[in-house]
Formats: C-alpha cells, sequence, structure tokens
C-alpha cells in the first residue's frame, strides 16, 4: 500500500513541476514572444486601452497620434499628412500589428510596454493615472519630406536625404504611397477591405522603396569603381585611362558605346576625371575588368553593400527598419564584369544605399550609421533615450574622398550645369540604368551633395520606368530638395 502511495505521491509532483515549469516558459520565458504574436488579440485590445505615444518631426511635428474616442476602444490613431510620411512611420491597426515603420520598430515604446517604461508604469499603479506610451522624435526634416513627396507623388520613385557628418535621415520619400489612416478605424471589415486592397494594388504602394527596392544604379555606380581605384594608389583624378567610341565587352560581339562624345576622350584615351564628368561608359567598362571584381566589391563592402543595413530599433523595441542588402556580383566573366562596373546587370542598390554612398564622399571617406530617430522621450517628457552619431566604416581615405569630391564637381561643371545652384558647389553623378527584358526603359538616378567644400546634405533620387535622360527627369527634383535644406 505505501508503494502505492509512493508512486502517486511521486507523480503528482511530477505534474506539478510540469505545470510550474510550463506556467513559467508561457508567463516569463515566451511572454514577450506571445504578446508580439499577430494571433493574439488580447495583446492588441490592451494597447489600445492606453494612448499610445507620439511619433513627431525633428521640429516637433505630429506625424502620428493616439486621440480619445467614445467607443469599445478608448484610443484611435491618426496620422497627419498620412501619405507622405507613411515610409516613417508606418501604421497601426486594430486588425494588423504593426510591420513597418517607427511603428513596428519602436512600438514596444510606444504602446508603453517596453521594460524602459518600468518606473513610469509602476507609478502610474499608485496615482490611478493612465500609463502612457513613448513618444519618439524623428530626424525627419518636414519641409524636406513635403516637398520630396510633392516632388515624385506622380511618379515611381523614392528619395533619402542624409545628413553626412551625422547619419540622420531628413528625409525619406517613396512612392506612389498609402495613407495610414485608411487603417485606424475601429470597424475591422472595413480596415480589412482597406488592406486587401492596398496589399492587392498593383503599384505596391505599402512598398518602401527607400530601403525595400533594388534598383540597377547605371553611372551613379561609377562613383564606387572610382573610388576603388582611387584606393589602389594607381590612380589619380588626372591618370589617362583607356576609353574610345566603343568598346567590345569581352568574349562578346556586343558594343558598348557612349552617350556624350566627350565620354570617348581623345585618341582613345581619357582622364578620370573626365570620364567621371562625361560619363564615359567605355572608360568604366574596361577600368572595372582592369580593377577585377574582388576590389570592386570589397570597395562596396565598406560603403554596405552585401547586409542588411538597419536604420532603426532592435528586437528589444519591436521590429528594427532595415534597408535590404544592395549588391555586387563576384566570379563573374569579364564581359558581365564591364556591365556591373557602369551600374548594369548584377548590380543592384537600393535608395537608401545610394543616399550612403554620397553621405561617406561628402564626410572625407567616413561612412556613419544612418538613423532615423533623434529622441525618446517618456510621458513626463524626460528623455529614455538620445541616438548619438556612430561611425558604420571608414569607407575610404579622405584623399580618396578629395578626389571623389572633384570629379563630381566635374559632373556639374562639365556636363550637367542645370544642377548647378547659385552661390553653392555641387557634387553630383547622374545615372540612366536600362531596364527591362530588351532594355527599352529606364531608370532615372542622381546622387549628390551641398555645398561641396562643406556638405550639410546628401541626397539619392531615384524614377523609375522614365523617358529621359536623368538629369531632366531627377536632377530638378535633387536640387530643388538642396536648396531648401540649404535655407536652413
Amino acid at each position: 500500500m505505501n508503494n502505492y502511495l509512493r508512486q502517486l505521491f511521486v507523480a503528482v509532483v511530477v505534474l506539478f513541476v510540469v505545470l510550474a515549469g510550463s506556467s513559467t516558459i508561457i508567463t516569463a520565458i515566451r511572454a514577450d514572444t506571445l504578446d508580439s504574436d499577430p494571433r493574439n488579440g488580447r495583446s492588441l485590445y490592451h494597447e489600445f486601452d492606453a494612448p499610445r505615444g507620439a511619433i513627431l518631426a525633428a521640429d516637433g511635428t505630429v506625424l502620428a497620434e493616439s486621440n480619445p474616442v467614445n467607443d469599445a476602444f478608448k484610443y484611435q490613431r491618426t496620422y497627419k499628412a498620412g501619405a507622405v510620411y507613411a515610409p516613417v512611420t508606418g501604421y497601426f491597426s486594430i486588425s494588423q500589428n504593426a510591420d513597418r515603420g517607427i511603428e513596428a520598430s519602436r512600438g514596444k515604446l510606444l504602446s508603453g510596454q517596453s521594460n524602459t517604461l518600468f518606473w513610469q508604469k509602476f507609478k502610474s499603479l499608485f496615482t490611478g493615472g493612465e500609463s502612457q506610451g513613448a513618444s519618439i522624435e524623428t530626424s525627419i526634416d518636414p519641409k524636406l519630406q513635403t516637398l520630396a513627396y510633392n516632388l515624385l507623388k506622380n511618379e515611381d520613385a523614392s528619395l533619402v536625404a542624409i545628413e553626412p557628418s551625422t547619419g540622420r535621415i531628413r528625409a525619406m520619400v517613396s512612392t506612389p504611397s498609402y495613407d495610414p489612416n485608411q487603417l485606424v478605424s475601429h470597424d475591422t471589415s472595413k480596415v480589412n477591405k482597406a488592406y486587401a486592397s492596398l496589399t492587392g494594388d498593383s503599384l505596391n504602394p505599402m512598398l518602401n522603396r527607400a530601403t525595400s527596392q533594388l534598383y540597377p544604379p547605371g553611372s551613379t555606380f561609377k562613383t564606387v569603381v572610382a573610388a576603388a581605384a582611387l584606393e589602389s594608389g594607381k590612380y589619380t583624378t588626372s591618370s589617362s585611362i583607356p576609353a574610345g567610341s566603343s568598346y567590345t565587352l569581352p568574349g562578346t560581339m556586343t558594343e558598348l558605346t557612349n552617350v556624350a562624345y566627350q565620354a570617348n576622350g581623345v585618341n582613345g584615351k581619357i582622364s578620370l576625371e573626365d570620364a567621371m564628368a562625361y560619363s564615359s561608359n567605355t572608360a568604366f567598362a574596361q577600368l572595372g575588368v582592369k580593377l577585377g571584381d574582388a576590389a570592386i566589391a570589397a570597395q562596396a563592402k565598406k560603403l554596405g553593400f552585401g547586409s542588411s543595413i538597419t536604420l532603426d530599433g532592435s528586437n528589444s523595441t519591436g521590429l528594427p527598419i532595415k534597408a535590404i542588402s544592395s549588391t555586387f556580383p563576384t566570379g563573374i566573366t569579364e564581359d558581365k564584369l564591364a556591365l556591373a562596373s557602369i551600374g548594369q546587370g548584377d548590380t543592384l542598390e537600393t535608395p537608401m544605399q545610394n543616399a550612403m554612398i554620397a553621405a561617406a564622399i561628402a564626410n572625407k571617406g567616413t561612412l556613419m550609421q544612418p538613423t532615423l530617430v533623434d529622441c525618446v522621450r517618456s510621458s513626463d517628457l524626460s528623455v529614455l533615450s538620445q541616438t548619438s552619431p556612430t561611425v558604420m566604416s571608414k569607407a575610404f581615405s579622405e584623399s580618396t574622398a578629395s578626389q571623389l569630391t572633384t570629379m563630381m564637381e566635374a559632373v556639374v561643371s562639365k556636363e550637367f550645369t542645370t544642377l548647378s545652384i547659385d552661390g553653392v558647389k555641387v557634387a553630383a553623378k547622374t545615372g540612366t540604368a536600362q531596364i527591362g527584358s530588351d532594355n527599352s526603359s529606364i531608370d532615372g538616378w542622381v546622387m549628390g551633395f551641398a555645398p561641396a567644400d562643406d556638405p550639410k546634405i546628401a541626397v539619392a533620387v531615384v524614377i523609375h520606368n522614365v523617358d529621359e535622360l536623368a538629369s531632366y527627369s531627377v536632377g530638378p527634383v535633387m536640387k530643388q530638395v538642396m536648396e531648401e535644406a540649404l535655407k536652413e
């Protein structure tokens, strides 16, 4: 009899251990995972019971906030100029957990659930006050963001503007865009219908083209090839390199030509500066083959190629905002390397990456980590965290950056004078990338910075599927955004 009691006792103890273990796993170890699971409706309802923190522009303009409403939920999210700032804010919906933008990357802080807000929540328990989420102050300049959006809103396009010395993102535009206010209703059927319409739209308005779309960069990639050449120590801006009116891609019958006759050089040769100024395809294709894919890939990697780039947040604050990896091919034949060296073939970039290249050149070769958030404040306005400028890499020497700047200034002074700004030196590089199976369409690019001798802003713009050269389509956009930025 005692043996049976012992077995029963052991069985009961084991069951209690299993129960305690499973409870611990659910309530402690897996608490955060379960809380953020999109199937967890309780978590979402709980978030609507308290005011979610505001998202602000750099000047204090409110981009997103929660307002009290008289229904089953206590608060509803609203977005000012929703389509303008959608790539930055993302959305917060009753039927969809935040999965993009600041709403996602700082979700735990905005909702008040972050451990960083422990004392605020603790205080609320005793005072009977409402637990409020933290407010997020971004680096976005409303004037630049609004101007860029209005210039591009009728295009399939993107623009990124960065402060070179700090990495602060001053504008991040993607068009066509969407209005997050379409997704904030407390009528779930209405929200689901709007979400289905947006995700089913062939124009893909919810895609952040600045961070999540790859494009062939065309001739803007020549800045990377030039950097690799200068870093090798074998070239300077005045170095004479092979050019010519045409170049037969190695091992093929394909002839590569130039757009401007000046790009042909003289007697088959051209200076590196003029090759950049007149965007010589024949020169840079041959230069790329001469340097080799390993040297160019190594230079591209220092500028951010080959890995995703975190712009904001971490796993502890929510779902980080990341720019997908830009790519430069390696282990390829020389004909493909020649094309890749002029930004065609398998060379692909995000607009964010191209803005980072411009920013690195502007910042004397030092690439700063791009950031979207300046400061996080609790509901009592105390600072919870402040973003400090961080070096991402030393992309190339100060000497190389200076020579690249000189060559990019020559692009404006010698070839594209329409990009010049009165009283300001501008450094830029245009790109016209052929796309489509028959190369009948183009993506228009421009990237650059100003003032060239004291850089304040670096900008990259792309317009997809345009029917004119880049300088005429995207050049005016970059110029106007630069002019606005330099008014400050």
